[in-house]
């Protein structure tokens, strides 16, 4: 039996549904954040989403429990059994924030749905979701929006290191068997911290179907 993985979706919502289709025996797919259109705006998929945010979603909406009934939103530093044990990280680093209680993070409200989203400081995690991740045991798959440490975000694996040191924090602690990422809009596989790394691409151009005993990552195309 096989689970799906999607990447960032930014609203392409035909695409994602295009996907799940093809695999009406997929019993679920994981996401791993950027699933809300420029608007703010959340689409069924037509399928079971277990998902966390990135740094382009509609926390609002996320707060309030406003997106469709498919989709289950894990929070930063918790875990779910579906089968496989899956543990969230969303949302990006900034130092300026790393420090701030998640209670605290700032909001305000700007005059566009994506001045707003781009305002709202909830797009990142800070180190007391990134503790208490590092607190969960027997878990299969971590998901994160964030790279861990090196990633090189061009192709040929070159560029500025792009990855965050608090997710390598977070595998050396937790140990899942299996990582899976977003946010760079490129497929990449690679080890760290002895964990299988995965970085998804946009739905527009790949997606994954993981084998759920030896957790293996089958990259298909769109």
């Amino acid at each position: 039996m096989f689970f799906g993985a999607l990447g960032d979706i930014h609203g392409d919502f035909g695409s994602a549904r295009s996907i799940v289709a093809r695999h009406p025996d997929v019993p679920f797919w994981v996401c791993v954040g950027d699933i809300a259109s420029d608007q703010g705006v959340y689409e069924s998929l037509g399928a079971r989403v277990y998902w966390i945010h990135g740094n382009n979603d509609n926390f609002d909406a996320i707060a309030a429990g406003a997106t469709p009934r498919d989709f289950t939103y894990i929070p930063n530093g918790r875990c779910v059994d579906v089968g496989v044990r899956v543990a969230a990280l969303g949302g990006t680093f900034a130092q300026t924030w790393y420090e701030t209680e998640p209670s605290m993070l700032p909001h305000p409200r700007k005059g566009t749905p994506r001045a707003t989203a781009l305002a709202d400081k909830r797009r990142h995690f800070v180190r007391a979701e990134v503790e208490a991740c590092k607190t969960l045991r027997n878990v299969d798959v971590l998901l994160t929006h964030e790279a861990a440490r090196p990633f090189r975000p061009f192709s040929g694996n070159r560029g500025p290191d792009a990855g965050k040191a608090a997710v390598n924090e977070v595998l050396m602690a937790m140990k899942p068997r299996l990582h899976l990422f977003g946010h760079h809009h490129r497929y990449s596989e690679q080890e760290r911290e002895g964990v299988p790394s995965i970085g998804l691409d946009l739905v527009s151009r790949s997606y994954g179907l993981i084998e759920v005993k030896s957790l293996l990552v089958k990259c298909l195309p769109f």
